[in-house]
């Protein structure tokens, strides 16, 4: 980012150019995570697979099990790749025909990047603005500003649409050269530019894992570990309008804005209550005519504070977020005297991941089962549920299964609730 650039002339031959940029360092990591996501009952019930060992554990062993799902982001696009861009321009019938181009600018607003099944739609706008001499040495400086507008398509197998994108686009390249139309004459510019786009296109995906196991044949002791992940907390566009009346330093009267053009510069981004608090500086860049014949162009430049606050819900201190600032619309009006109306609109694009750590399992241990405490169980008991209660836990804990409990107590689901009473049977397995 270019936060401050001045150009002196030391002599005839020789500028002074100072500068301030500021470099912003993203590191990204790409991360396996493993965890047991189901039993595997090799020969129809015995125990194995995923890091499951049946340690002196004979013969079929009967595995209840209970699974949950959990959302995690996953990055399905990773890649760079480019858009050209080819144009012509053709002067205005009254514009004098071309000697020299002096000056050439380009720029990009109200860039937009949509995925769609099998190909990256991008549109936006690139605006034009050349200085040039006129063939006639007489004539004065003369200038030219074009919005060209740009839509198209890139193949990409990969892309579906419901995937969710954070793509960059700049400039790489840009070139403008004067050449003649049908009469020879030079009136035509070919325009060439670049898009340089970095992509990243996220995908939700729903996981199911194995959250607990037990047996009412033997002892299963879990392996557990702890697994971290990203979820997609929020995509979201922030836009912020600006609207300033501001005066320019100029003695002379001002006869017209020739070019404006505009940078955004963010200073300040901080995480709020379920928000973004984001402030920055819009850069106006202002090329004009005076009335002053020692001095005809004038160039101008001003900084215009905004404050948007970007509502993501969830978001804390350990949230990791993504931003990309664009500019929708500049304009610049005068106002009479030496006043001039800047109104721009400023397009902030986010995205926002929360880092989730949860225990996993990673693998589990048969044992032979512990008869004394079996025997310790009631083989029938009266039970009132709990209110921190589950019907998984109870099951676990009086050897039996939430389906026997849900028969003999003629439940219609597995939901209870705090004080219900409920009859548990001991489920004694066969083969003991």
């Amino acid at each position: 980012m270019l936060e401050d650039l001045n150009t002196d002339m030391i002599n005839s031959r020789k500028l002074g150019v100072q500068a301030i940029i500021t470099l912003q360092v993203r590191v990204e990591t790409l991360r396996d995570v493993e965890a047991a996501v189901d039993v595997d009952m090799e020969g129809g019930n015995s125990l194995a697979g995923a890091g499951l060992s049946d340690g002196d554990a004979a013969g079929a062993v009967q595995v209840e099990t209970l699974k949950r799902t959990a959302n995690a982001a996953a990055i399905a696009v990773r890649r760079k790749d480019t858009y050209r861009i080819k144009e012509e321009i053709s002067l205005t019938g009254g514009k004098p025909n071309m000697g020299q181009i002096l000056w050439r600018e380009m720029k990009l607003r109200d860039v937009n990047v949509k995925p769609l099944d099998g190909r990256l739609h991008l549109d936006g706008e690139m605006t034009v603005f050349v200085i040039y001499s006129a063939e006639d040495e007489n004539m004065p400086v003369q200038w030219l500003e074009e919005t060209l507008p740009f839509s198209g398509e890139m193949e990409m197998s990969d892309v579906k649409e419901e995937q969710i994108p954070m793509v960059t686009v700049r400039l790489a390249h840009k070139d403008i050269e004067a050449k003649p139309d049908y009469d020879g004459e030079m009136r035509e510019m070919d325009v060439d530019a670049v898009l340089e786009l970095d992509i990243k296109l996220y995908e939700e995906q729903e996981v199911e894992l194995l959250s607990d196991m037990y047996s009412n044949m033997r002892e299963i002791e879990l392996n557990q570990a702890e697994a971290c992940f990203d979820q997609i907390l929020t995509r979201n566009v922030c836009k912020s309008k600006i609207s300033e009346k501001l005066k320019l330093p100029q003695a002379e009267r001002i006869l017209q804005i020739c070019h404006n053009a505009g940078a955004i510069k963010l200073d300040d981004v901080e995480v709020g209550e379920d928000c973004l608090e984001i402030d920055g500086v819009l850069e106006v860049s202002l090329l004009y005519l005076t009335s002053d014949d020692t001095s005809p162009v004038q160039s101008w430049v001003e900084q215009v504070p905004f404050h948007c606050v970007a509502e993501a819900r969830g978001i804390g201190e350990d949230s990791v977020y993504q931003l990309d600032a664009g500019l929708e619309q500049l304009s610049a009006v005068m106002m009479g005297g030496d006043m001039v109306e800047i109104k721009a609109v400023i397009a902030l694009d986010f995205l926002v991941l929360q880092p989730v750590c949860q225990q996993v399992i990673t693998g589990a241990v048969v044992k032979p089962m512990d008869f004394q405490k079996l025997q310790e169980l009631p083989g029938i008991v009266g039970y009132i549920v709990q209110p921190e209660d589950s019907l998984w836990d109870i099951a676990k804990k009086f050897h039996t299964t939430v389906g026997n409990i849900i028969s003999a107590n003629e439940l219609a689901d597995d939901q209870i609730k705090k004080g219900q009473r409920l009859l548990l049977v001991k489920e004694i397995a066969q083969g003991f």
